[in-house]
């Protein structure tokens, strides 16, 4: 199993700028499994980096579960807080291209719709080749 580490911001921006295009244009060919799967990553670290907490639980399968935001932690069962997504809707999200009441965003628990006031983690306005 890969350690968690914690998400260098230069990777992390790069990772996203790598599947950049695709974000902007849902029509191109998906990205290689491997970038996506660096992009979800490693912006789920980084908000989990600096949202730190166990309250609500962020999933994006098949690549990453974080949990972030101070508060009651949870420890067992089905989390009361969760935010889930497939990959495409997460990083439309952390981009700041969708916000948290797009479709394809399931929320659930009262405290999920915090992880707004940590996003965007990166915009694409100043997208650099």
């Amino acid at each position: 199993m890969m350690a968690r580490r914690t998400a260098d911001p230069a990777e992390t921006r790069a990772a996203v700028l790598a599947v950049a295009d695709w974000l902007l244009d849902g029509s191109r060919p998906e990205p290689a499994r491997d970038e996506l799967a660096a992009a979800v990553r490693l912006t789920a670290r980084t908000l989990a980096a600096m949202a730190p907490g166990a309250s609500v639980e962020v999933r994006v399968p098949p690549f990453v579960a974080v949990q972030c935001i101070a508060g009651p932690k949870h420890t067992r069962g089905t989390p009361p807080n969760v935010v889930e997504t497939d990959p495409r809707t997460w990083l439309l999200l952390v981009t700041g291209l969708i916000g948290i009441d797009a479709p394809g965003l399931q929320l659930s628990g009262s405290r999920a719709p915090e992880i707004a006031q940590w996003l965007p983690l990166l915009t694409l306005d100043d997208r650099r080749a």
